[in-house]
């Protein structure tokens, strides 16, 4: 009876105080993580999840070296990616993005406080490099109403407050996204307002050893989602009427049963619809032997995001001669600008050099050749030759940064497009792909 309530209490009762990742084995714990699904998904294809402790404490000495570096007495964030990463909390993510009630200060001292929903204070308990929690933060004109800019002077007094005792007093505060009355007090305030963006950018286009541990667990996660997605595709269209957003949703369902978080887009689409590319899956009937394009665009395990395109051919018959060309272009695409991927490599260089896309090809390329991945699409963004601009991106690559390689494949009123990402670490010699989801076969001329 005793051993039947301990496990109870327990995510996983095999195990004993922590689980593997180092997090506590609590299932009345505040903190959110991967389910027993994932778990035992990345012990059987022998994948190493990471230490959340050493992985936070990697980005909370990052981002302060960043702040330390430009001279700031400290870095504000709003954006719940940048919260997420320099606290590795979570708060009804989607909700803030457009309804900012978090912040976070980050002092130069290392020195960090949070302010949330003044109902939920404990949800940061669990990171004690949170050293504070309090609330006051919001500033968006649905709670403030016609006082927005007493609470943007109460708050900008808290931080003035806090930059006094541990940013040595200096007022040169970096800011990623804040309501403008907020902007006012703070400047008000004596502040000088420093680009934050630049800041977390930086700091969090290179992953440490247990962030890429995280990636890879998250990619295998993000990658057995998509192979039930496809088993479900491929079986239900002949048999049955089957919509764009059925085949969707069992993107979404899989995130969620291995403890992933939420998709970005909606770009999923099938046939004629895949031609122009970008727009959204809706409630149009799959039909046997058409195409079927997706874009994961997925926030998974550990909030990390899994960038990865696939196409497929779903029915009996052979795609045409068309589209098996234009995949094995788009595949041709990926891998060839892929093996540019070393340290050393300028932006410059992964836009000019590589493989280039037939002429019938390039009105309805993708927006950029390649782009950054961590919690989201992150820096840097390499577009194609004809929209680089001088001094946007003039930096080189570095071991640990983590690229998206980008495919668009589709001549314009062609009927079709390809559309392939894989997602690449730069390691200290040259490149690994972490993306193991195979292209489809009919697609590649091999069946």
């Amino acid at each position: 009876m005793n051993r039947h309530y301990a496990d109870t209490r327990k995510i996983d009762p095999s195990r004993g105080a922590q689980l593997a990742d180092g997090s506590p084995n609590d299932a009345d714990r505040i903190e959110i993580g991967p389910t027993q699904l994932a778990f035992r998904e990345w012990e059987a294809a022998g994948l190493t999840p990471p230490d959340l402790l050493k992985m936070r404490d990697f980005r909370w000495r990052r981002l302060t070296r960043h702040i330390v570096d430009r001279d700031y007495g400290g870095l504000l964030m709003f954006d719940p990616l940048n919260i997420r990463y320099a606290t590795d909390t979570t708060n009804m993510q989607l909700w803030n993005t457009h309804n900012p009630f978090r912040a976070v200060l980050l002092c130069a001292d290392g020195y960090m406080v949070i302010w949330d929903y003044k109902n939920s204070p404990f949800l940061a308990d669990y990171n004690p490099l949170v050293r504070e929690s309090r609330s006051g933060a919001s500033m968006f004109y649905m709670i403030t109403g016609d006082r927005g800019a007493d609470a943007a002077r109460s708050f900008a007094a808290e931080v003035a407050e806090l930059i006094a005792e541990h940013g040595g007093g200096n007022r040169r505060l970096a800011v990623d996204k804040i309501m403008i009355h907020g902007h006012r007090a703070l400047e008000t305030a004596g502040f000088e307002l420093m680009e934050g963006e630049e800041v977390t950018e930086k700091a969090r286009s290179v992953k440490g050893p247990d962030e890429i541990l995280a990636m890879r667990c998250a990619a295998h996660a993000c990658e057995a989602a998509m192979a039930e997605m496809e088993r479900v595709c491929r079986e239900g269209v002949p048999r049955r009427a089957l919509s764009e957003d059925d085949v969707w949703a069992v993107l979404h369902a899989e995130n969620i049963k291995r403890g992933g978080e939420w998709i970005e887009t909606r770009l999923l689409t099938s046939g004629p619809r895949t031609n122009p590319w970008f727009q959204e899956c809706g409630p149009r009937i799959i039909q046997p032997n058409e195409i079927v394009a997706f874009d994961t665009d997925l926030v998974g395990s550990y909030g990390i995001c899994v960038d990865i395109s696939r196409t497929w051919w779903v029915g009996d018959e052979k795609p045409t001669n068309a589209m098996v060309y234009a995949m094995r272009h788009a595949h041709e695409h990926v891998t060839t600008n892929m093996a540019l991927m070393k340290p050393g490599v300028s932006l410059r260089e992964l836009c000019f050099e590589g493989h280039q896309l037939d002429p019938q090809f390039d009105k309805l390329k993708y927006g950029v050749r390649f782009h950054g991945v961590g919690l989201c699409d992150e820096w840097p963004s390499v577009p194609y030759p004809d929209n680089w601009q001088d001094g946007a991106f003039d930096y080189l690559l570095e071991p640990g940064m983590v690229l998206c390689v980008e495919a668009l494949v589709g001549a314009e009123g062609g009927g079709f497009s390809i559309k392939l990402e894989d997602q690449v670490l730069v390691t200290e010699t040259g490149y690994e792909n972490l993306t193991r989801y195979p292209f489809d076969p009919a697609l590649m001329g091999a069946l």
